[in-house]
């Protein structure tokens, strides 16, 4: 029973520090082209080094993060080839699945839908592109899982890493809020 208490606490830790690094390139507080050590990530992190790099492998595997073997690791810079291709995909995807939502969802979901809008006007208003970001993408997840699709999602997922980062700046300069809100609507 310890041995899985163990590897639960193990788990844990990975995918904080997963998440951590993360969440840190999506909003660009680690800038890309920045060099990352690993004692640098067990300083800030305070964890060990195995969690370190199961997460730096997971990134360099969703292209988030570049490895050198013997040199290190570096922040990837955006792709924009690869931010229009995940766009093209994603709008291609959504536009056929925002068909079958309107026929499909229940009314608990298009309240959930109205909710997460109403969420995201008070965002605008104050200012917090990162909630909004956040609840930008708890919208567009509603829809597909709503609709049977969390394949569907996962894919985009796997495929957005360069454009959700794209799209972090722009909402970062306040260009998109307003038509992000009107499209939702």
């Amino acid at each position: 029973i310890q041995m899985d208490a163990l590897k639960d606490k193990r788990g844990l830790i990975r995918d904080y520090v997963y998440e951590t690094l993360k969440k840190n390139i999506m909003e660009l507080r680690l800038e890309p082209g920045r060099f990352l050590s690993e004692k640098e990530l067990v300083e800030m992190l305070q964890v060990s080094r195995t969690p370190i790099r199961e997460a730096l492998v997971k990134l360099t595997q969703e292209e988030l993060i570049t490895t050198i073997p013997q040199k290190g690791s570096t922040i990837s810079l955006i792709d924009l080839q690869h931010a229009e291709e995940s766009r093209f995909v994603r709008k291609t995807l959504e536009s056929v699945v925002v068909r079958e939502a309107c026929e499909r969802l229940s009314k608990e979901q298009v309240l959930h839908l109205q909710n997460l809008v109403s969420l995201q006007e008070l965002c605008e208003s104050e200012q917090n592109y990162g909630r909004l970001f956040e609840l930008d993408e708890e919208f567009h997840k509603s829809i597909m899982v709503g609709c049977g699709r969390a394949r569907t999602w996962r894919l985009i997922q796997q495929m957005a890493t360069h454009d959700n980062r794209v799209r972090f700046l722009r909402l970062a300069s306040d260009s998109d809020w307003q038509i992000i809100l009107a499209q939702h609507y």
